[in-house]
């Protein structure tokens, strides 16, 4: 294999939901960046074409669709697109989620919970789903799933969005064994705190994020970089014998 090459995405055609903006946008700009045809998805289209305009002018491929991830039907009108403008899909980058509350989980209501299973488990299942047919008839592919380090250690007030990303976590190792034998690989991210818009109301609080970087080892937030490197370690060849895997991205907190 050549080192060279072993990180190209040249011709790929990738989906990343959650890509107008934080670590989905970030994992857009490097996959364009190493050849891939990008498609960005989130609800709103003025912030997509934002993005990929962004991404062309500096010689990527991206064009924007817009569409709940939610929304099973909305799901399956974006892959058929998806399918009719570039032929297929090689990368599904599951980055899309959701957690409109904070607080102890015997306050959480029962539309936030179906919220957040909603986008955070069930609209990575149906697009896995939905996707797995299409890469089969490609000779195979990658799903990268977006979870959190909060699926494997529950926080203080994150209490349904732990369960969800728990259960993301478990989603990537039944697909992985079940999708192996068609050459479609799935594996997990799951990063610390990394500074976004999603996770705002953890590090613009002075005493919680002093919290966290006294128990991370790099005593310091992350960058949504460092989690697009290791998507695109797991997009391309130089991945292709890793499938299951949770990999952690946090400074070294869940040590």
């Amino acid at each position: 294999m050549d080192a060279n090459q072993i990180f190209q995405l040249n011709n790929k055609v990738a989906l990343i939901t959650g890509a107008s903006k934080g670590i989905g946008e970030a994992i857009a700009r490097f996959f364009a960046a190493c050849g891939a045809h990008v498609i960005i998805n989130s609800r709103k289209q003025d912030d997509l074409n934002i993005v990929s305009e962004s991404i062309r002018k500096n010689g990527g491929n991206c064009v924007g669709y817009a569409a709940n991830a939610g929304d099973i039907n909305a799901c399956k009108e974006l892959v058929a697109k998806i399918v009719a403008s570039h032929g297929g899909i090689d990368i599904l980058v599951n980055n899309a989620a959701t957690n409109p509350v904070f607080g102890p989980v015997d306050q959480c209501e029962e539309w936030a919970f179906d919220k957040i299973m909603s986008v955070n488990v069930k609209a990575p299942f149906e697009l896995s789903k939905l996707v797995h047919p299409i890469m089969k008839s490609r000779g195979g592919g990658s799903i990268i799933n977006i979870s959190s380090v909060a699926g494997i250690r529950p926080d203080p007030g994150l209490g349904i969005y732990s369960v969800s990303k728990a259960a993301l976590n478990m989603l990537t190792k039944v697909t992985a064994k079940e999708y192996g034998v068609d050459n479609i690989r799935v594996n997990s991210i799951c990063p610390g705190l990394i500074k976004t818009k999603f996770s705002e109301a953890l590090w613009t609080n002075e005493k919680m994020l002093a919290h966290f970087v006294r128990q991370t080892p790099i005593a310091r937030m992350g960058t949504v970089d460092e989690i697009a490197g290791l998507a695109l370690y797991l997009a391309s060849d130089a991945s292709a014998y890793t499938t299951g895997t949770i990999f952690t991205a946090d400074g070294g907190l869940t040590i």
